[in-house]
């Protein structure tokens, strides 16, 4: 699939206010200054689409953008660590829980990891708690290019390792890089196969 328009239509923090069009709709949600805006303007070709930044924290809404006027693609707040206030991180986990467990319209959530990082008990946590509420997932390494193949390859067998005490099979993977595109392809031909088969 080629992302040919990618429109920003609104930002809340409710579920319930988001579009009401039925289109499906795709998150993309990870610990905070993961590379979750590079990627997303990676995907869409526009640079300017999400809100990049060196401090984590950046995206405090659910931000919806219409893709090529057949689905949503939807920027989460991170979770984790962010230099924000306690009472707006808990608003941002309701929000966040409200959205994944009560919007009919997610189709998949796409959970994005730094491939660099050994496995953290924060992504852990809240892989388990998509797969026990059954919220359909995929996990997405970003940063590939930042290391080495052998370093790349150890770190995520490390991660397949820890992943398979509780899961069995494993959550679909990707492998992404904002810098050399990497896995673009591969990410977006995955959606359009799911809303092929909607």
């Amino acid at each position: 699939m080629e992302i040919k328009t990618a429109t920003f239509v609104v930002s809340n923090s409710d579920y319930r206010k988001c579009p009401d069009t039925g289109l499906p709709e795709y998150a993309f949600i990870g610990r905070s200054n993961v590379g979750k805006s590079s990627l997303i303007n990676m995907l869409t070709n526009n640079r300017n689409l999400a809100k990049t930044s060196v401090k984590p924290g950046k995206t405090q809404l659910i931000n919806h953008f219409l893709i090529n006027d057949q689905w949503y693609l939807v920027d989460l707040p991170g979770y984790g660590y962010a230099r924000t206030s306690k009472s707006n991180r808990s608003q941002w986990q309701k929000m966040i829980v409200d959205y994944m467990l009560k919007r009919e319209q997610l189709i998949n959530t796409f959970v994005l990891v730094d491939s660099r990082i050994p496995p953290q008990a924060i992504d852990l946590e809240f892989i388990q708690f998509l797969g026990e509420h059954q919220v359909p997932l995929s996990i997405v390494f970003t940063k590939i290019d930042k290391q080495k193949q052998r370093e790349l390859a150890q770190n995520l067998n490390t991660y397949k390792q820890t992943l398979s005490e509780q899961w069995d099979p494993l959550p679909e993977i990707f492998l992404t890089s904002s810098v050399n595109k990497y896995g673009k392809e591969a990410l977006l031909d995955r959606i359009d196969e799911i809303n092929h088969s909607l």
